[in-house]
């Protein structure tokens, strides 16, 4: 069957602007990190990614270590572009990333000229297209210089490789460098994408200060903390069929001690108590900062993605239920 998107799939969805630049984008958008490789099934895949464009959610992001294996989530969106999206190309964002190792010996990790040309070209192969709207350095690099990096960045964007130019994992001062190097080059710093959750609120200490400075967007990964804000681990177990349980990510058993309980137990109550789910507590919660532009869900079938779309249709957390949240997050 054709794929024929919703005429009615802008009227619920919320945009934001990113950073002073003249891009918006959903409040949500969907990440292909860890659902769209070789070891899920495709159908799952598609019907995802096209129940959230059937939403609103125009914003697509991966890297070129997506899957797994690494290259698999970009292979399988290209995919589903070829059998159903190209006709709305120009009402996407599609995002890539590089920066972790994609290929044996020196020239294939970190942020030196030659991997991030060689890794993006790669990843347009697969995807099937000739650009891509964001890419971005996926990590600092200790030892190549920023110059490097952030030149690299700007050639790839003058030579319509990208539209936009973006940087990940960056703290406060190196966020900092790499914009004002980019901006002598010409080119702005279009936004960062940062881990940022309930349970990791490392860029509330100067990073996002620094981001609405220079006008450079902020959007948020792992806003759910790896599963741990979504309700399925409040009895201290890890659910056999969880990513966790599988190894695919670094939340351990240990972690999950008898005071983080009290917390999620006492987040969960609260988000019962408004008729939200913890998740969509979660989402709202890092939506209350307008200088965060999205919020990247992992979302692996369109049920979880329509829970999560629900956020945006909740009333906004008033200032009481935020006082609450704070409340239970400094609890001992």
């Amino acid at each position: 069957m054709v794929y024929t998107a919703k005429e009615n799939r802008y009227d619920a969805m919320k945009y934001r602007r990113c950073g002073k630049s003249g891009l918006q984008l959903p409040e949500i958008s969907l990440g292909l990190w860890n659902n769209f490789g070789n070891a899920d099934k495709y159908e799952t895949g598609c019907e995802t990614v096209l129940s959230a464009f059937d939403a609103g959610l125009t914003h697509f992001d991966l890297a070129n270590n997506y899957g797994p294996p690494p290259g698999s989530a970009e292979i399988t969106f290209g995919r589903i572009l070829k059998d159903n999206l190209l006709p709305y190309r120009d009402e996407i964002i599609v995002s890539t990333k590089a920066g972790y190792t994609m290929w044996p010996g020196p020239y294939g990790n970190w942020g030196g000229r030659k991997y991030l040309f060689a890794s993006l070209d790669a990843s347009l192969k697969r995807m099937g297209l000739d650009y891509v709207d964001i890419f971005y350095h996926h990590r600092p690099d200790p030892e190549t210089p920023v110059e490097e990096t952030m030149t690299a960045l700007a050639d790839i964007v003058h030579q319509g490789k990208a539209l936009y130019a973006g940087i990940s994992n960056y703290d406060a001062e190196q966020s900092a460098k790499a914009i004002s190097v980019l901006r002598s080059l010409g080119i702005p710093c279009l936004i960062h994408q940062a881990k940022y959750s309930m349970l990791n609120r490392w860029t509330e200490e100067g990073l996002l200060d620094v981001l609405e400075k220079e006008g450079t967007g902020c959007i948020c990964f792992s806003p759910l903390a790896q599963g741990l804000l979504t309700g399925r681990y409040l009895n201290g177990k890890i659910p056999e069929d969880s990513r966790a349980y599988r190894g695919v990510t670094s939340l351990m058993p240990s972690s999950i001690t008898p005071d983080l309980l009290k917390k999620l137990n006492a987040l969960n109550d609260m988000a019962k108590e408004g008729g939200r789910t913890l998740a969509t507590l979660a989402i709202q919660w890092i939506l209350r900062d307008k200088r965060n532009t999205s919020v990247l869900i992992g979302a692996s079938s369109s049920v979880q993605l329509k829970e999560n779309l629900s956020a945006l249709v909740q009333a906004p957390l008033s200032s009481d239920e935020l006082e609450k949240i704070e409340r239970i997050l400094q609890m001992p």
